[in-house]
This record gives C-alpha cells, structure tokens and sequence, in this order.
C-alpha cells in the first residue's frame, strides 16, 4: 500500500469523503447507458433507482442496478467495521461513512444532486452493519411488498422498522448496540421517508401504482 493511499485511509474525514463520492455514482443512469437503454430519469417515475430502471422491460439492468446501488453503501461500512481498527476506526466512523454513501445516492455530486430514494444503498449500508438485520430488512420489503402489491409501502415500512429492530436484537449474539449506528439508522429511516412522501401521499389518497401494474405515462 502506498504512503499516500494509507494517510487517506487513516484520515476519516478523507474515508467519509469517499464514501460520499462512491455513493454520488448513480447506477441506474451508469448501467442504462452501458446497456443502451433510455435514461431512467427521462420514463416512469423519473427516479434513477432499480424499481425504475425495471420499468424498462430489462430485469437484467433493474437486477445489475440494485445489486451496484447496495455495494456502494456495503463497501465503506464493511470495510470500516472489519479492517478499519487498524487505522483507528470504528462504529462512528462507518456510521458516518455509511450515512455519506446514502447521501450520496441522493443527491450525487456527479449527477447534478438528483439522485434516487436510497432503498438499495439504505439495504447495503445495513449489511454492511450486519447481514442479519439486512436480511431482516429485505424480508421485510419483500413481505410487505408481495402481500400488498406496493414497492412504497414496502420500502417505508422497512424504513420505519430497520432501527426497531436493531435496538431490539441490540446485546444478542449479532451485534452490540451502539449509538452512532442507531442514529445511523434513524436517520436513513427518516430521509427515505421524506424521499417517498409524493408516495406517501399516493398511498393515502387510494392512486399509488402497483408493482407489476403497467404505469400510464
């Protein structure tokens, strides 16, 4: 490892930075351009996540999409909690990473700060905590999006429950609880709300599309 490379990766305001950077790559747009297909901000619901990009008729693109958007917010957090120590980080300092990759998704420096809702990274930065509350998490999405039909609905309740369980399985055999983590986690929880709440409001008023439903343009 260089000198350089290792001072960076010492710096956690550097290794935050680049977690902000990594998640600024907006995969949705990235993967559609590789593959051919029309950018996911111009069709559907204009958001450049993988829900969008299967609107596109090409699951291979939406499943390639979903799977680099949860990477970029897995990569900084994992890395941290496993390697970091050697650098002198720890739980804080992947909470803020993680926290930087989902910003990132949001609002991507390198997309003119119009980024998606962060369901995919908001998953990968919780796997990279501990695969057993992603696993948690994402069967949470798939149940609640399967019995009612509603990627939405899916995506806020998960959103919601993601710190509930956390705290709740906290000082068990897969994981301590820690305070940067939960805040973490609370404020994901509270961003992906605010990102679907033209969904929420849908919801309320009965006109929320369903998965599966062809949407009218």
């Amino acid at each position: 490892m260089s000198e350089n490379l290792r001072e960076v990766l010492q710096n956690p305001l550097s290794v935050v930075a680049l977690s902000y950077l990594l998640g600024s790559l907006s995969f949705a747009v990235i993967v559609s351009k590789f593959m051919g297909l029309s950018d996911p901000r111009s069709y559907g619901s204009n958001n450049p996540g993988a829900t969008n990009v299967l609107r596109s008729g090409n699951k291979k693109a939406a499943a390639l999409t979903l799977l680099c958007d949860a990477a970029k917010g897995w990569v900084p957090v994992f890395w941290i909690l496993n390697l970091g120590a050697a650098f002198g980080m720890a739980e804080g300092t992947a909470a803020a990473a993680g926290l930087a990759a989902f910003m990132g998704h949001l609002y991507p420096v390198f997309f003119k700060f119009q980024g998606g809702k962060g369901v995919a990274t908001a998953l990968g930065v919780l796997v990279g905590v501990s695969p057993i509350l992603g696993l948690a998490v994402a069967l949470t999405w798939l149940g609640v999006a399967w019995y009612f039909r509603y990627s939405s609905l899916a995506a806020l309740l998960a959103a919601v429950l993601a710190p509930v369980y956390y705290a709740l399985a906290a000082d068990t055999l897969w994981w301590s609880f820690n305070g940067a983590v939960f805040g973490l986690l609370c404020a994901m929880g509270i961003l992906l709300v605010w990102r679907h709440r033209d969904n929420l409001n849908r919801l309320l008023a009965g006109t929320e599309s369903k998965l599966g439903a062809k949407k009218t343009e």
